[in-house]
């Protein structure tokens, strides 16, 4: 049989949307997650909130863990995905969360006497109190445990009547600690935002609740990002249908090493790879579409293309500027932050997913955001038509023999930034200076090559920029000039740095600012390293 012919036959494919199935969508197996959650918070009796970025696999985690869970229990697993109207009023809250509930306990085995008495409309006052008494009747009269499971809680978590709703399970929960009443085993809540704090609201101009029912919610502790083994289980099942002799460690570990092992990101890269990469005549061979080329090729595309993702990224940026200007300092003047969650920017930033943990210090949380916040930053500065417009009327000089010749980009940036802001203000081209070059390479690399930050080396005196081009790894570091030592000091680092990569040759871009030098592009071999330095000062 032909190898689409089986692809036909399983109907399997990448998925990015809503939730994913095993029989049908090539996805990471999260069996070890899903024990851990069983053992860790179900068993224990906890209520708690998954509460990660958008499009993190929180759905997807629900899906599972309810297939997990119903042979032992009854799951109720609703969702508020465009039910804000319920929380209008306390008899619509009630009702609508009878009626929700309902839906899912027919596709169960419990009692209809139980059913038909839990579906009874509530029309008289007292609302919240007989629904708190119509839980307790449900589970009272089950034959098994009831967990209840709710998506998209973010949809009414700034609702007045979602808190008194909060208010009625953590109510029953406290008092079922003391024998005094009977409620569902676990309370499941799924969130971008933090329920148990709501300390901020959800639009950040409205007023802010101080206090949460939700409290007395366990922590969430699970990672769930993909690592490089676990990505490779969806790897191999692909493999195994396809059989293109894809080296499945190290592309998971390319996976890895640009996601983070993001859920979205990772499927989204393999999900372009099948559906458009292998498309192009170039990477028609799989083995080649599902090589490093081919991947550099699919972020290539995932960067340039509309998605929910970034068009929430953007939006949010917009509503929270002192997250933008967080954000923007980390990335292009390399100020470090302390990891400090009492911060409201930074709070923002874990919980939209774009911040990480390393070491104490905040950092943009994987390559893929980097990538796409220097782009949008690029585009947004003043000087951005200029040196944009210089650069792409040389396009073509800068490929020489299908190759980026990288010492003639340096060449000239170098005599454009010489005629353009010599005479500018030093403090506004220091605090530019490294925006001021990816302004520049953009357009040369466009629709072909990729560029990130490699974020070991950023910080406010050096950065080294990776240039992937044609399967061809360019290496420029940037620096802020402070003396002769300094300089040789950092052409040292910048060989080690070369070792790291596999590269002979690299990029020494020095900006000086507070003495006149000779800022002749130079070449220097360096024998004690065998390395090729290509310095230009300015």
């Amino acid at each position: 049989m032909e190898k689409n012919d089986i692809k036909a036959q399983r109907g399997k494919c990448f998925n990015v949307t809503a939730t994913c199935v095993p029989s049908r969508h090539y996805m990471v197996d999260i069996s070890g997650k899903v024990d851990r959650i069983v053992s860790e918070l179900i068993d224990q009796n906890y209520y708690f909130t998954i509460n990660r970025a958008r499009q993190y696999g929180k759905t997807t985690t629900l899906s599972r863990l309810s297939a997990r869970l119903r042979t032992n229990y009854y799951v109720i697993r609703i969702s508020f995905e465009g039910a804000e109207d319920l929380f209008v009023s306390a008899k619509d809250m009630v009702n609508g969360f009878l009626y929700l509930t309902a839906n899912e306990l027919r596709k169960t085995d419990i009692s209809s006497d139980i059913l038909a008495e839990w579906e009874k409309p509530i029309a008289s006052p007292l609302e919240l109190v007989q629904l708190s008494q119509r839980i307790t009747q449900l589970c009272t009269g089950a034959d098994k445990e009831l967990i209840l499971m709710i998506d998209e809680v973010d949809k009414c978590a700034d609702q007045e009547m979602f808190l008194s709703f909060l208010g009625i399970l953590r109510d029953k929960y406290i008092r079922r600690a003391e024998d005094e009443d009977a409620t569902f085993k676990n309370v499941i809540l799924a969130s971008v935002y933090d329920i148990k704090n709501l300390k901020r609201k959800i639009r950040p101009e409205g007023e802010h609740h101080y206090n949460s029912p939700w409290n007395i919610a366990m922590d969430f502790d699970i990672d769930m990002s993909f690592a490089p083994e676990e990505i490779a289980t969806m790897l191999w099942d692909y493999e195994e249908d396809h059989h293109f002799g894809m080296d499945i460690l190290s592309f998971s570990r390319y996976l890895y090493e640009y996601t983070s092992g993001y859920p979205y990101l990772v499927s989204r890269i393999c999900q372009i790879i099948d559906r458009k990469v292998m498309k192009e005549q170039e990477f028609s061979d799989g083995k080649k579409a599902w090589s490093q080329s081919g991947f550099q090729r699919a972020v290539k595309i995932l960067l340039s293309t509309q998605c929910t993702l970034f068009d929430d990224m953007n939006k949010n940026l917009d509503l929270y500027p002192e997250l933008d200007m967080m954000i923007r300092n980390i990335l292009l003047r390399g100020m470090e932050y302390p990891y400090t969650i009492s911060d409201p920017a930074i709070q923002s930033g874990i919980q939209f997913g774009y911040f990480k943990n390393r070491d104490g210090s905040t950092m943009i949380s994987n390559r893929i955001f980097e990538m796409y916040l220097y782009d949008m930053y690029v585009m947004r500065e003043k000087f951005h038509n200029d040196m944009t417009q210089k650069s792409s009327l040389e396009k073509n000089d800068f490929i020489q023999n299908g190759q980026l010749d990288m010492d003639f980009v340096i060449e000239r940036f170098k005599a454009h930034y010489d005629f353009l802001y010599s005479e500018q203000n030093w403090e506004f081209v220091e605090e530019n200076a490294r925006l001021l070059f990816l302004t520049f390479l953009k357009p040369i690399i466009n629709g072909v090559g990729n560029y990130y930050i490699e974020a070991r080396t950023r910080d406010q005196t050096r950065t080294d920029i990776v240039v992937d081009y044609l399967g061809r790894q360019y290496i420029i570091e940037l620096k802020i000039y402070h003396g002769n030592a300094y300089q040789q000091k950092g052409i040292q680092q910048l060989c080690q740095y070369l070792d790291a990569y596999g590269q002979e040759k690299g990029w020494l871009l020095s900006f000086c600012f507070h003495k006149k030098k000779d800022g002749k592009a130079k070449t220097a071999l360096h024998n004690e390293n065998g390395k090729i330095i290509y310095e230009a000062v300015l």
